[in-house]
């Protein structure tokens, strides 16, 4: 049994101090687990999140995990979380969708790791993260992790904002797999003999043994689930009240991660907007956009919900074009951003990989190019 000591979230996350590690992000999100105070963490291994898993059953064995569940498919999963942390991805996030939906409804302040990859047919297990667009109408805190620092920090704070009282609904803590669960970073972590206070039930802002209060009470009564003014009264309210709590989680987003946005030259006239590994080819392109004298800056986007609305359109208020490259074919981003800007044919959603791609920073250089008006020749080597 590991020797740890309780000590204040304020301190862990924004006062301790930290010890540089190179590792992988699922070595980042089983590290961040174990200074987390967990009670039980639930597991169906997929690839590419089942080292997480393996990891965090290390953990549980060590002693630093109360309990550790192995269920016996995806939706089981999904169904015997409450209050517990899961990592999953591709395919298992979606199949455990339909339970997954309800958590926010119910006020389980539970940690979701969405470990991405493509979703099958034809089979794959490369990156891409088109599932992310599945979670952002679910209720749930959802952050995008750059690198393995991020999955670190996201995943350790994502404990503490899902127990405040006023938001109290699960956070998701996604990253791309392969590039970033089993690429290594430095990583710069709390002390091993340090943990997060204990989960408090008596502090949920819904009382779950309590029948006579939602979410229980949907679940007991016949007549709240049919189609009659109770139903509509009661679902119409819940669902604000959701949204609401989602809405609340900002200030804790600014408080432990220092906000939703990170800026790189705030007044730049062309600016790259990206979220997860994106953005790390972003700042990259931005580097390279700099060394040759061009005024680009970058937004990172850490927050996709709740969606830092305001703070994107002031940003991005002069900007004489928006660049959007993303990890998949729908360009879920691309659709986020423009929604919050008045002037969104400025808005360019590309370039976009997917289906396992990689984005070379030459594709994000080719969009700024043309924004600018630059011309530059092509050289083909024989």
């Amino acid at each position: 049994m590991p020797e740890q000591r309780v000590v204040d979230a304020d301190y862990l996350l924004l006062e301790a101090p930290r010890e540089r590690k190179f590792i992988t992000g699922a070595q980042a999100m089983a590290e961040a687990v174990k200074r987390a105070n967990v009670d039980i963490a639930i597991a169906y291994p997929i690839t590419p999140q089942s080292e997480v898993m393996h990891l965090v059953g290390d953990a549980w064995a060590q002693g630093y995990l109360k309990d550790y569940y192995r269920a016996e498919e995806e939706y089981g999963a999904m169904s015997a979380i409450a209050g517990a942390v899961r990592a999953t991805s591709g395919p298992g996030l979606l199949r455990g969708l339909e339970a997954i939906v309800s958590w926010s409804g119910h006020r389980i302040p539970a940690v979701l790791g969405v470990l991405t990859r493509v979703v099958n047919a034809p089979l794959s297990i490369q990156p891409d993260n088109i599932e992310i667009a599945y979670l952002l109408h679910s209720g749930m805190v959802v952050l995008h992790a750059e690198n393995q620092q991020d999955v670190f920090d996201f995943t350790l704070a994502g404990f503490v904002i899902s127990e405040m009282v006023d938001v109290y609904i699960p956070v998701a803590v996604c990253t791309e797999g392969f590039f970033v669960t089993h690429a290594k970073g430095y990583v710069n972590m709390t002390p091993e003999d340090m943990k997060l206070p204990p989960r408090d039930p008596y502090k949920a802002p819904v009382p779950p043994t309590d029948c006579e209060i939602p979410p229980a009470r949907i679940q007991r009564d016949a007549p709240v689930q049919k189609s009659n003014f109770m139903s509509y009264l009661i679902h119409a309210v819940w669902q604000q009240e959701v949204w609401a709590s989602n809405i609340r989680s900002m200030k804790y987003i600014y408080k432990y991660l220092r906000g939703p946005i990170e800026v790189v030259n705030p007044d730049a006239e062309v600016f790259v907007v990206a979220s997860g590994c994106a953005a790390a080819q972003g700042r990259e392109a931005v580097r390279y956009a700099q060394l040759e004298g061009l005024d680009v800056g970058l937004v990172k986007v850490k927050s996709i919900r709740p969606f830092p609305e305001k703070e994107i359109r002031q940003t991005l208020k002069n900007a004489k074009a928006v660049i959007i490259p993303e990890h998949n074919i729908v360009g879920w981003l691309a659709k986020e951003v423009k929604a919050v800007l008045p002037d969104n044919e400025k808005v360019i959603g590309a370039p976009r990989v997917y289906g396992g791609m990689t984005l070379p920073v030459e594709l994000i250089m080719d969009e700024i190019y043309k924004v600018l008006g630059i011309k530059k020749e092509k050289k083909v080597v024989v």
